[in-house]
């Protein structure tokens, strides 16, 4: 026998004995397992029940009608250490500011989605938490506040709160809406991805680092729909959604008017004007309604989604907000 074929056969052997004492432990283990009753769960397996007699019993029952069950999402305006941010020194949200900012958000966006796609697209893809904070979170590094969050896909967190002033569509959009369709369709593209060729449309001048800095009128003329858009690629393609979306046409018109210009910014005066000479060689309405279109069709194509019948709707809603009335869903 050769040695090459003596070290073969042992090495067989010792696979052999080994798998064999191996699975003689695990026959073993499995036995004491079944015959082992364990005890109780050190985890909180109890499912949460509405009580009847709290202060927020209708409100609570309200979340749980028009959002967790339609939709399996929790709508948490008791603001709870775990899913918080830790990052940032955070408030909870005023009580009667949820209540108002709930109703709000079935009217102008739940609500929305399901007349124009349909409930079940917004139980699929939709998000599985709304969380309230009452305060902004500041960023010192560079001086700017968190208006809103997507996580993952799973749960969009809606910050200043305690700010809310329902007399001011443009507040409302600007902390809430705008966010809440900025946050969605970075959502809708983390599961199909926009087109490529987007982001070849404005690599030049996107700016990840002082971007806060840029005036709109100056992001604009850049092809940007706002200075957030201009800090990277997927800021630009759903602030171009977003906006779109709540701005009115006569805002919408307003920005494409000063995009087609240039603009300058004197530090010393700290003034912005218009330039009389051009040097960035970009039409910036002409780029942004570039990508409008672009944005329109990956909505249609991957979606299913009229981003213009969607924009309708919501132009439509925000001009006819009742809080009263809206509030008086709760008390049903």
């Amino acid at each position: 026998m050769s040695s090459f074929k003596y070290i073969v056969d042992n090495k067989n052997r010792f696979r052999y004995f080994q798998n064999l004492i191996l699975s003689i432990i695990l026959v073993g283990f499995a036995s004491s397992c079944s015959d082992e009753k364990l005890g109780a769960s050190i985890f909180d397996t109890s499912e949460e029940t509405l009580d009847p007699t709290s202060y927020t019993y209708k409100f609570d029952l309200f979340l749980q009608n028009e959002f967790l069950e339609p939709y399996n999402l929790q709508f948490a305006y008791k603001m709870k250490d775990v899913a918080s941010d830790m990052d940032y020194n955070l408030v909870p949200a005023s009580f009667e500011n949820s209540k108002k900012l709930a109703v709000l958000v079935k009217y102008l966006w739940f609500d929305v989605y399901k007349k124009v796609a349909n409930e079940t697209f917004l139980k699929k893809h939709g998000p599985r938490m709304i969380m309230l904070i009452g305060s902004p979170g500041y960023n010192p590094a560079n001086g700017t506040e968190l208006l809103g969050l997507a996580e993952g896909g799973i749960k969009i967190s809606l910050l200043k709160v305690n700010q809310l002033n329902i007399n001011n569509v443009e507040m409302l959009n600007e902390f809430y809406f705008k966010t809440m369709h900025h946050e969605f369709a970075h959502i809708l593209h983390q599961t199909k991805n926009y087109p490529v060729d987007f982001n070849l449309i404005s690599y030049k001048n996107y700016d990840p680092y002082s971007w806060q800095e840029r005036h709109n009128e100056i992001a604009w003329s850049l092809g940007f729909t706002s200075p957030y858009g201009s800090s990277q690629t997927r800021e630009d393609f759903v602030e171009v959604i977003a906006n779109y979306i709540v701005k009115t046409d006569a805002d919408w018109n307003t920005m494409l008017e000063k995009a087609a210009k240039e603009w300058v910014y004197n530090e010393a005066t700290e003034t912005l004007s218009e330039s009389t000479s051009t040097t960035d060689g970009v039409n910036g309405a002409e780029v942004i309604q570039r990508k409008l279109t672009m944005c329109r069709l990956w909505l249609k194509d991957a979606w299913g989604i009229n981003l213009d019948q969607l924009r309708e709707e919501v132009q439509t809603r925000q001009a006819n907000i009742d809080i009263n009335t809206l509030l008086a869903e709760i008390e049903k």
